[in-house]
């Protein structure tokens, strides 16, 4: 199943919400389909080589998760969202042998604290790197920095979500899921961003963009 149709069938299973509750996401996501991002990086600009962190806290840089090979980076917003299990959880068995086959690394990257890397790296026993960008440096550069609306916010809150202590730098700001195809100096060449979260880049799109990239 892609993940369109995983979502879908998510969705049409009753929900475990409160009604009132998950009306606020609807009425979120369905307001974020008609956003059009503007200031997002552009293919041929440069992403900076990060700070980051590992599920164990140990201090990494973008540059080494990539190892000298060209890369697929995805921008998800953390372990207790839904949509980014959904998506990790099938890069993880559709993606990472494709992009083996073709040197190319996968890289999963949030603005969480690194036990939340750690929890969504063991739950889907993802083969990848999946790391931690405090301050979300990368989605900033990258232009896809957002932040739920108040009311997301408050609805979150009321489920025992606070984005504010989950995240890394205390804030709670997110990146829209994104996924970015770099070469190896962190160069960009293609760019999928998705201001409703509930949406991601299926792995047949990556696939054929690495492969049109290289004709």
């Amino acid at each position: 199943m892609t993940i369109a149709e995983q979502v879908q069938a998510q969705a049409e299973t009753p929900s475990p919400l409160p009604a009132e509750i998950a009306e606020i996401f609807h009425r979120e996501q369905a307001a974020l389909r008609d956003v059009e991002p503007e200031g997002v990086i552009a293919p041929g600009a440069k992403l900076p080589d990060a700070e980051l962190t590992d599920p164990q806290g140990e201090d990494t840089t973008l540059g080494a998760a990539l190892n000298d090979r060209p890369g697929v980076l995805v921008f998800y917003r953390g372990a207790w969202c839904p949509y980014c299990n959904i998506a990790l959880h099938t890069y993880q068995s559709e993606l990472v042998a494709e992009l083996a086959d073709r040197g190319v690394a996968l890289v999963a990257i949030s603005p969480q604290k690194p036990d939340g890397s750690l929890t969504m790296q063991e739950k889907h026993d993802l083969r990848f790197a999946v790391l931690s960008d405090a301050g979300n440096q990368l989605a900033r550069a990258a232009g896809i920095l957002t932040a739920p609306a108040d009311e997301g916010l408050a609805a979150q809150k009321q489920l025992g979500l606070d984005l504010e202590a989950v995240n890394a730098d205390g804030t709670s700001a997110l990146p829209m899921p994104s996924t970015l195809i770099v070469d190896p100096d962190l160069t960009v060449r293609w760019v999928d961003v998705h201001p409703d979260y509930s949406t991601r880049s299926e792995p047949a799109e990556i696939l054929a963009a690495l492969d049109a990239l290289r004709e």
